[in-house]
């Protein structure tokens, strides 16, 4: 297995340390450069992030959730071949939870809450227009979260949040594929326009909808690394 590069000090970035480690070892993985049966030391990767074992052990936590690593009794953490229905049944919970936020956002949101949700989504197109992923997800993240949270009900809110956290990797991977961020735009249009109109059932078909794009793509990359992982070598 190819060495991972030096990473960078992490800490004056405004993203969580732990958030940070998560998101490029959950990228490594899904993009095959870190194959299942890889050990992940945390001494190692604190050298590596240049940062205390802490925020590695929880950022090892949340991947654990998300069905990419296993901690193995007395042996470690370690990269796991990642299960389809595991992963089918994470993305139709966060659906359920999400669509539950859209359809009180509906009813809920203010006027200016479903202003601010529009300009949320009209900036992140800059992002797809330059196929920025990086740019985009970020954006995403505001863009759900801001959903969640027009729905009022602080309970839904964290449910919701805590879905998202178990398919967040993927969903981040899956924009790597084929025109996904126009398409997910796209999704988050008829979104947006379902909430902006009250229109309560319509925001949760269409975040449905939404999220079993997300699952399918997610499939689709994972599909495309199993096959050429499977490639001979010449």
């Amino acid at each position: 297995m190819n060495e991972a590069p030096a990473q960078p000090e992490l800490a004056e970035s405004n993203r969580p340390l732990a958030e940070q480690i998560r998101r490029t070892l959950a990228d490594e993985i899904l993009a095959g450069r870190l194959p299942p049966g890889t050990r992940l030391d945390e001494i190692a990767l604190a050298e590596r992030f240049r940062v205390s074992r802490t925020p590695v052990r929880e950022a090892l936590r949340e991947m654990a959730s998300a069905g990419l690593v296993e901690h193995r009794h007395r042996r470690g953490v370690f990269v796991i071949q990642i299960a389809g229905r595991r992963l089918a049944e994470m993305f139709a919970y966060a659906a359920e939870m999400e669509a539950a936020c859209a359809r009180m956002a509906a009813l809920n949101m203010s006027r200016s809450e479903r202003e601010e949700l529009l300009a949320i989504h009209l900036d992140s197109h800059s992002h797809v227009l330059a196929g920025d992923v990086d740019a985009y997800d970020t954006a995403n993240l505001r863009f759900h979260e801001k959903l969640f949270r027009g729905c009022h009900n602080r309970y839904l809110i964290d449910a919701a949040l805590a879905a998202r956290s178990r398919v967040a990797a993927y969903r981040r991977a899956q924009f790597q594929v084929g025109d996904r961020l126009a398409t997910s735009f796209a999704e988050h249009s008829a979104i947006v326009m379902a909430i902006v109109r009250g229109e309560a059932e319509a925001a949760a078909q269409q975040i449905r909808a939404h999220l079993r794009h997300s699952h399918d793509t997610s499939l689709s990359l994972l599909d495309t690394r199993s096959m050429a992982e499977e490639e001979p070598t010449t």
